[in-house]
């Protein structure tokens, strides 16, 4: 038989497929309508009592939500907390130290002005028990509602040759930045089916993840990134069902206070990385503000398992 043929049973008849043992079976589900977009403009041409508005940021809005970040003590995890707190979610911050930092007592502040509100919950993503925990406490504290998660916890580790890299770093490194992202996104997505909420869960990766890095020994972080993209696929894939939308967000060279504290003592390495993207320049943590609100709303329903690259260009060369 050519690889053109098609295969044939024992009869000299064409094979057919089976779907009885197909473990999902088909189901259609309606395409979503709205009064929107083109939508609007026909309705307003026959219903003289509809509304003209502008309803695009309407589409970005998360009034009565709850919103969990991990990481969100500082850094890229705090700007994400800020944003979806400035759409109207109320949001819960979970990060490893017992009390807040002083740049989240401040936003804390700033928010609450919004009319928003941001609170902090100690936990350990590395640990499933611990992380399921917070999440189940965050639920029972509104009516076991979660409608978004930002999976944003993540460390870098140390820059090892890989022939000498410490089996103990390698460990930590996974732990915190792939099996944290997955027992959070676990434990959020169980409350989001028991409640059946069609959430989004928003995995934070890095280009790391689909790149390199060149002169950087990486090895562990990029490993760990790369699962991160991957997981969420998988999860898009088995949740999909439920109406839960999974992402990875992949983020480049961003310049937080992290890694402020390194490239200021080393200008030339800020340059090195500026030079691999087309833009020429690092990013800036407000940046990622955009892709985290689009991904967290209803902007965004028509998308899921997607991996959202915002790093200056730097993996288009």
């Amino acid at each position: 038989m050519t690889a053109c043929e098609p295969e044939r049973n024992s009869n000299g008849n064409s094979a057919q497929l089976s779907t009885s043992g197909v473990r999902f079976p088909l189901k259609l589900v309606a395409v979503p309508s709205k009064d929107i977009g083109v939508n609007a403009a026909l309705k307003a041409e026959t219903d003289p009592s509809f509304e003209v508005k502008s309803r695009i940021f309407d589409e970005f809005a998360l009034p009565g939500q709850v919103a969990i970040v991990t990481g969100g003590n500082g850094g890229l995890g705090l700007e994400f907390a800020i944003v979806l707190a400035e759409q109207g979610a109320k949001v819960y911050a979970i990060d490893l130290p017992a009390t807040p930092s002083v740049d989240f007592a401040a936003a804390v502040k700033y928010v609450k002005r919004l009319g928003s509100s941001l609170h902090y919950r100690p936990s350990d993503v590395s640990k499933q028990e611990v992380i399921s925990a917070t999440v189940r406490e965050i639920a029972a504290e509104n009516d076991g509602k979660i409608h978004v998660c930002v999976a944003a916890a993540g460390i870098l580790g140390r820059e090892f040759d890989c022939t000498d890299y410490p089996a103990e770093m390698f460990e930590k490194v996974m732990d915190v930045n792939c099996n944290g992202v997955f027992f959070t996104a676990q434990a959020v997505a169980k409350q989001m089916k028991q409640q059946e909420i069609p959430g989004s869960l928003i995995l934070i990766a890095s280009m790391s993840g689909s790149v390199t890095n060149r002169e950087m020994n990486w090895i562990a972080y990029n490993t760990s990134k790369s699962a991160v993209i991957q997981m969420a696929r998988s999860l898009a894939c088995e949740l999909g069902p439920a109406g839960i939308r999974v992402n990875s967000v992949s983020p480049g060279h961003i310049r937080t206070k992290m890694t402020a504290a390194v490239l200021d003592d080393q200008p030339e390495m800020e340059a090195f990385w500026a030079s691999l993207n087309p833009l020429g320049r690092i990013g800036a943590v407000h940046e990622l503000r955009g892709v985290i609100a689009w991904l967290a709303s209803d902007a965004s329903t028509f998308c899921t398992g997607s991996d959202i690259v915002v790093s200056g260009g730097h993996t288009i060369w």
